[in-house]
């Protein structure tokens, strides 16, 4: 298949792609780990971190209505390698890490969602704000 109608090669992708996507990310090139937010605070290329340790933990991609975010798990805590607003959202709030948890908070028009990530073990887990 060709570019769709608005230039994205392979046509627009659909949610559930994307989660699955998400899920289970492809490597990424040596001296990177990911994106980070931008410069209108959505997720953007273009950000450099160290390649991950042999003692990295699993690496995990949420989704909520309001947003994306993949968090991974580490010897310094959990930490979120992207995270990107859903169509009609912002990023509010962020808090990457690393550290005991982790959240991002996507603010639409009139509904607000609050992402909260910690490692049990060394596996990424949503779990409810305190």
């Amino acid at each position: 298949m060709g570019e769709s109608i608005t230039g994205t090669p392979g046509g627009v992708r659909g949610e559930a792609e994307i989660e699955r996507a998400l899920a289970s990310p492809e490597p990424a090139p040596a001296g990177t780990t990911g994106v980070g937010p931008g410069p209108t605070g959505t997720a953007g290329a273009g950000t450099t971190n160290p390649a991950p340790s042999a003692s990295a933990g699993a690496r995990r991609g949420f989704a909520t209505d309001g947003g994306t975010a993949v968090a991974e798990c580490g010897p310094g805590g959990v930490h979120l390698v992207s995270w990107a607003p859903a169509q009609g959202y912002r990023v509010r709030d962020v808090d990457p890490g690393p550290d005991d948890d982790v959240e991002v908070t996507f603010q639409g028009a009139s509904r607000e969602y609050e992402l909260k990530v910690r490692c049990i073990g060394s596996e990424p887990v949503a779990v409810a704000d305190d």
